[in-house]
């Protein structure tokens, strides 16, 4: 058997990694499974501070392919990856694609492995937001109706993919491979505070960390500007870090906001403000959120990241296809203006947010359960007849 994996932006590394590992583990533990596995990078985000550092950070391999699609529209973006990967399924010839998560590169090579007859396997399948204006649900419902396995990491994913008419006996109930990662991730930086918490708390104040990527908020100036109008309502009692997406950047700097950036040699403490930055390591990143008093975001995998971590997060989204951050963790959906964004923060900073818990799975042993599941005998054979 010949896995070919599949990155192309940041979230789809911190979870391919450690099925990577585990895979290496097991030959390296003389184990028995003869699979052979190669990383195509379609660098859909593709500069050193978005892509490149994640993969030191999380110990991945260098890509065996990198397609270097770089930024565009939607179409032209997945119709640039489509092309790229067929080529590399010629020369590759795999028999198996592992795709993740919900973005462009993971359509497109799931659409191109189908068409080919080669087995598409989709890792955190069934996530639902039911918001057709996403680009990203299109992106999850249609990998999903391609896949041949379907490894979800919650129970409604399982649900949801019932509802669609997907076969049980495609779908593995693994659990979240972006824990194992975190979790890992964690025990690697012990018990330190980052930097920035440290300078902030030198100033008797708490941290908010926010991140801000998705269209639906930055694109227009009726959302991005009420949230940043929210961000500076918090900033008057407390620390707001602020890593700034490439797009996001683009679109304040449009608006006429571009927000001063944090002096990265300074060391004296934080004053409440708004202090930017340009994305960070995964490493450091993760230490900042583990330190925040709340998280403002409009991430996916933060919402998962924070509800493991037991730190209050208030998504600013209309919705969520991760249900279970909120019905169990730590997650809650805030409207986007400052009254509600300043609240939130206010009842983190008092203690006032919900304790939550962790999800069934959530344990840092996916990536063994979804090797278990790809090394399954017969799903590939499967694949290849029902398009034979």
């Amino acid at each position: 058997m010949k896995l070919c994996f599949v990155v192309g932006a940041r979230p789809n590394f911190m979870k391919v990694a450690p099925v990577l590992a585990e895979l290496a583990a097991r030959r390296g533990a003389g184990g028995r499974e003869n699979v052979e596995w190669i990383v195509v990078h379609t660098g859909q985000h593709y500069d050193t501070a978005m892509s490149d550092v994640f993969f030191r950070d999380l110990g991945m391999p260098a890509p065996d392919d990198f397609l270097n699609v770089g930024s565009d529209t939607h179409g032209r973006q997945t119709a640039r990856v489509m092309s790229a990967f067929e080529e590399v399924c010629d020369r590759r010839e795999p028999d198996g694609v592992v795709v993740v998560g919900d973005v462009n590169s993971t359509l497109a090579c799931a659409l191109v492995a189908a068409k080919r007859g080669i087995g598409v396997a989709h890792v955190e399948a069934g996530l639902r937001s039911y918001d057709r204006a996403m680009p990203e649900e299109v992106n999850r419902v249609l990998t999903d109706q391609v896949s041949d396995l379907l490894l979800t990491t919650c129970a409604d994913a399982e649900e949801n993919l019932a509802r669609e008419g997907v076969e049980r006996g495609k779908v593995r109930f693994v659990g979240n491979p972006m824990i194992d990662s975190l979790l890992r991730g964690l025990e690697m930086l012990g018990d330190e505070p980052s930097n920035l918490a440290s300078r902030a708390r030198a100033g008797g104040h708490a941290t908010v960390v926010v991140t801000l990527h998705r269209p639906g908020n930055v694109d227009s100036p009726e959302t991005l500007v009420p949230i940043i109008r929210g961000l500076q309502n918090a900033a008057r009692r407390c620390v707001v870090l602020f890593p700034v997406h490439p797009r996001t950047a683009k679109r304040l700097a449009e608006q006429g906001m571009p927000l001063a950036e944090l002096p990265v040699a300074a060391d004296e403490p934080l004053a409440p403000g708004v202090y930017t930055m340009a994305p960070m390591p995964y490493l450091e990143f993760i230490r900042l959120l583990r330190d925040a008093a709340i998280v403002l975001t409009d991430s996916g995998g933060i919402q998962e990241e924070t509800t493991v971590m037991g730190v209050p997060c208030a998504t600013l989204r209309p919705n969520t296809e991760r249900p279970v951050t909120v019905t169990a963790g730590t997650n809650e959906l805030v409207p986007r203006d400052p009254g509600a964004i300043a609240d939130a923060v206010e009842r983190a900073l008092e203690g006032r947010w919900k304790k939550g818990s962790i999800p069934p799975l959530w344990d840092g042993k996916a990536s063994g359960r979804i090797v278990d599941a790809l090394l399954e005998p017969g799903w590939i054979e499967m694949a290849k007849a029902r398009r034979a």
